[in-house]
């Protein structure tokens, strides 16, 4: 992969995750506990936080991700795995949230489609981890 496809597959969701955890600073309780309602949904022990320590944990989590996806000295395979975990998380909420999916279980609804976008987030996660492990 060259390095200015790189850092795209970098810099694109970097800088909308890094943005997205800058927005949620000095988030307020109703808006954390409506975010944690749906984040344990995919990952349960989030439930067992507060909402102002879930809170913290959301902002710091994507501000740190998205840090990691921009800062051209963190190597593209620590990049892609923070990427991958983040994006994992948001498929596993999607996917088990009620509401979110077709009665399959995998199309989105209306309802879903915002978040099943993620999906592109862990495609992006896969090619840098890949490219990761052939760069020396």
């Amino acid at each position: 992969m060259s390095l200015l496809s790189r850092a795209v597959l970098r810099a694109v969701p970097g800088a909308f995750i890094l943005n997205s955890g800058i927005g949620k600073i000095g988030m307020d309780e109703e808006t954390a506990k409506s975010l944690q309602s749906m984040a344990k949904n995919g990952i349960p022990a989030l439930g067992d936080m507060t909402p102002k320590q879930f809170a913290r944990f959301l902002t710091f989590g994507e501000i740190a991700v998205g840090s990691a996806l921009l800062l051209p000295f963190v190597p593209t395979r620590v990049a892609g795995a923070a990427l991958a975990g983040f994006s994992g998380s948001m498929l596993a909420m999607y996917l088990k949230t009620p509401g979110l999916t077709e009665a399959d279980g995998v199309r989105p609804t209306q309802d879903g489609t915002p978040i099943a976008k993620d999906s592109w987030m862990a495609a992006i996660a896969a090619a840098l981890l890949i490219d990761g492990s052939r760069s020396k």
